[in-house]
C-alpha cells in the first residue's frame, strides 16, 4: 500500500458489560468516504454466567452494519425486527429519523459458554436520507458475493467493486470487502476502489514499501487507486471506504447527523422517553440504555 497516509492502532473502548477495539472514528480521521464509526468485538470466551446484553439504545441518521467471525448475537429492534446474527452474514439497519434496537446472546445460548467475535459499523446516510423512514435487512452468508483471484479469497460484504455488488442496501457509494490468504500474496486492487479507502489487518500481516504492518492496524490510504501491498500467509484485512459526503457529519454518542440542531432534538426525545419519536423495542420494552452525560473537565 505505497499511498500510506495516516497509521492508527485500535484502541480500547468499552460499551457497557463488553470490551472493544475502536478503530474509527480517530481525532486525526473522523471517517473514511461515508464510514463513520466501526467496533471491533472480541475476540472473547464467555462463560455460562457471561453474556452480551446490549439493551435497547436508539440511533438517528445512520445506517448500521454488523459482521460476525464467530459467535452469535439476538438482534431486536423498534421496527418488530427479531433474527439472530450468525458469522458470514450481514444485519444492516437504517435508522433514518430514529430506530432503537438491542444485541444480546440468544436465550439458548445463555447458559453455555460461547464465544463472540466482529465488527460493528455506522455508515453515515446523505443528508436526503437522514431523515427517511426507518428499515431492516438481513443477509445470509451464502448471499454476499465471494471469489477467488490467484489464491486469495475475497467477498464484497457491502458496496460495489470488482463489477460486482452486495445485495447489502447501501444508500450511497461505498465498499467494504473482506480479503483472506493462505500464503504470501502481491494485491493490487486500486483501480478497483474509489473515493477514500483504508485497510484494516484482522490477523496477519501486510508490506508495503519496505514496512511491516501487524494485526489491529488500520492503514488509511492518499489515493486508493494505488492501493497495492503483500499480504502475508494466513493474513485477513478489511477495506473499506467510498465516496466521502460534502457537509461534515456530527456524532453524538448514538447519533449521527449534519444538522446539530437534529442531534439536540434526538437527545432530548430519548432522555424524555418519547415513544412517537423512538419506539419501545419489541420483545425487550423493560430496558433502555440511559442518555450519557457530558464528562467533566
Amino acid at each position: 500500500m505505497s499511498n500510506v497516509e495516516l497509521i492508527l492502532e485500535e484502541r480500547a473502548a468499552d460499551i457497557g458489560n463488553f470490551m472493544v477495539g475502536r478503530l474509527l472514528p480517530f481525532r486525526q480521521k473522523r471517517s473514511v468516504g461515508p464510514f463513520t464509526f466501526i467496533d471491533h468485538m472480541g475476540p472473547a470466551n464467555m462463560s455460562k454466567d457471561q453474556n452480551l446484553d446490549v439493551a435497547p439504545h436508539p440511533h438517528i441518521g445512520l445506517s448500521t452494519l454488523t459482521y460476525l467471525f464467530e459467535g452469535s448475537m439476538q438482534h431486536k429492534d423498534s421496527l418488530g425486527s427479531d433474527i439472530e446474527i450468525k458469522p458470514g452474514a450481514v444485519n444492516w439497519m437504517t435508522a433514518g429519523k430514529g430506530v432503537v434496537h438491542s444485541e444480546r446472546t440468544p436465550d439458548y445460548l445463555r447458559n453455555t459458554e460461547k464465544s463472540l467475535h466482529g465488527l460493528q459499523i455506522w455508515v453515515a446516510l446523505p443528508k436526503h436520507l437522514e431523515k427517511s423512514e426507518p428499515s431492516f435487512s438481513h443477509i445470509p452468508e451464502e448471499d454476499i458475493p465471494s471469489w477467488e483471484e490467484d489464491g486469495a479469497k475475497f467477498k464484497l460484504i457491502a458496496g460495489k467493486a470488482f463489477d460486482k455488488e452486495s445485495p447489502v442496501p447501501v444508500h450511497s457509494e461505498l465498499y467494504f470487502i473482506e480479503i483472506k490468504t493462505d500464503k504470501k500474496q502481491q494485491i493490487n486492487i486500486g483501480k478497483d476502489l474509489y473515493g477514500e479507502s483504508a485497510l484494516y489487518i484482522l490477523e496477519g500481516g501486510i508490506s508495503a514499501d519496505g514496512h511491516i504492518y501487524e494485526p489491529k492496524h488500520i492503514l488509511i490510504a492518499k489515493d486508493s487507486t494505488l492501493c497495492s501491498f503483500e499480504m502475508e500467509a494466513n493474513t485477513t484485512v478489511y477495506i473499506f471506504g467510498g465516496e466521502p459526503f460534502e457537509e461534515e457529519r456530527f456524532i453524538f454518542w448514538n447519533f449521527v447527523n449534519s444538522d446539530k440542531a437534529v442531534i439536540e432534538q434526538a437527545k432530548k426525545d430519548w432522555e424524555e422517553q418519547n415513544l412517537d419519536a423512538f419506539p419501545k423495542v419489541v420483545g425487550d420494552e423493560e430496558e433502555y440504555v440511559p442518555l450519557p452525560r457530558p464528562r467533566r473537565m
